[in-house]
């Protein structure tokens, strides 16, 4: 019997009028989605930046603005609500003093230089909400400032960054998640992107929406390291159980951590460790494998048939570890299931190489059975239609190349429960 047929209800509105957020699967029926429309902080990749920024190619702004768009669409037909975490920051930062916080936490001598740092934080404050929650987003240059002075100004360019901007935001997924009825926040791997963590933390924490829901990890800033996780990794398996990957960016030391706040939360019972290849192609576990319906998942072969997996539980002395048969019976433990059933793509291994570089496998349930994908993996698609997945498709010419797809482009915020 499935994990999921004794879940209870989720909690309803709130004191604010709003739905409390709740997320105790991957399928059940989307109801609130966060996301970020890419803007101008994708303008500030260059050829000579990108890899710092860690993006393999150059977007075309406009045209992922449009597909993005498309695919805030196809949630929004599908019934789901649409948050933009860009609207929510400009709402927690009409606040004054918490502006006067965030900005002072962001704009350091040590990341603009004792010069200019008084500078750029007069700029931003001097900003209504919405423009100082996009300067937040974008960075600031050299020439937005303007003459300052100083060895920090005088050895750079002038569309060199001041604070540098946050292009991989629109990868929502990444930086937080929501289990049960609270929120992980991610510690993550590259410095380049802890300061969309503190973006997601001052929303969560001080937006009226929020305010109320408990963080179960990551509640104060990040100052240990190597112990990071990000959310790409982790898969809401079932009602009691997750499946998270031991990624290039999820440390061991991270997860043991994340598992014993879990379950001294009393939040999960059982947890999935699965060692993923530390290679580009396999960033994140929701690159791989993600779950398109109860008790079925979508993997990619070629990486998915040879991974060790590790069942972690509570034990008397601290954290249990067994290692699992196979990754299909791991996913099958952490889901409550009797078994899972797996979709494996079969065509050719360059095809399938090719749409997993293009994040076929990187799929997005609104509900059980129905996905959101890209259009461009036409043979995944088609293999998850024979399979009886009802796939929506967005526009996809532009977003994979920041190596992303719907998955990675969405934090689910609220799902119904599934019974």
């Amino acid at each position: 019997m499935s994990a999921f047929a004794h879940e209870p209800a989720a909690p309803g509105p709130d004191e604010h009028g709003t739905s409390a957020p709740s997320v105790r699967s991957e399928v059940g029926r989307l109801e609130t989605v966060l996301v970020h429309r890419p803007g101008a902080e994708l303008s500030r990749i260059t050829p000579s930046n990108m890899g710092e920024l860690l993006f393999d190619e150059l977007l075309w702004v406009e045209h992922a603005q449009v597909e993005h768009d498309s695919f805030a669409g196809v949630l929004r037909d599908a019934g789901v609500e649409v948050l933009y975490i860009e609207d929510l920051l400009a709402e927690v930062v009409a606040d004054r003093t918490l502006a006067t916080e965030l900005v002072t936490r962001h704009v350091t001598e040590a990341v603009c230089g004792p010069q200019a740092v008084d500078d750029v934080r007069a700029l931003l404050l001097d900003e209504d909400p919405a423009a100082l929650a996009g300067h937040l987003i974008a960075g600031v240059t050299v020439e937005e400032v303007g003459g300052i002075g100083g060895l920090v100004t005088s050895a750079s360019a002038p569309s060199d960054p001041l604070v540098a901007p946050l292009p991989n935001l629109v990868f929502m997924r990444d930086a937080s998640a929501w289990v049960g009825e609270g929120a992980l926040l991610s510690p993550m791997r590259r410095s380049i992107r802890r300061r969309e963590t503190d973006l997601l933390r001052t929303v969560y924490r001080e937006h009226p929406r929020f305010a109320d829901s408990p963080v179960w990890f990551g509640d104060q800033p990040q100052d240990t390291f190597p112990a990071t996780f990000e959310g790409g990794d982790l898969l809401v398996v079932g009602e009691r159980g997750l499946a998270i990957g031991l990624s290039e960016r999820t440390t061991p030391s991270g997860v043991e951590t994340l598992a014993s706040r879990l379950f001294d939360a009393g939040i999960v019972d059982r947890i999935l460790a699965v060692d993923l290849p530390k290679v580009r192609a396999a960033m994140h576990l929701d690159t791989i494998v993600t779950q398109v319906d109860v008790g079925t998942f979508l993997t990619y072969p070629q990486m998915t048939r040879s991974l060790d997996a590790y069942q972690v539980t509570a034990g008397p002395h601290g954290l249990h570890v067994d290692e699992a048969e196979s990754f299909t019976d791991g996913l099958a433990w952490a889901a409550g299931l009797e078994a899972a059933h797996v979709i494996e793509p079969s065509f050719s291994s360059g095809r399938a190489e090719r749409e997993q570089w293009n994040d076929a496998n990187n799929t997005l349930a609104i509900r059980p059975g129905e996905v959101i994908a890209y259009e461009r993996n036409v043979a995944t698609n088609e293999v998850l239609d024979e399979a009886g997945i009802r796939v929506r498709t967005v526009p996809s010419f532009e977003l994979p190349r920041g190596r992303g797809g719907p998955r990675c482009m969405s934090c689910p915020v609220r799902r119904t429960p599934l019974r």
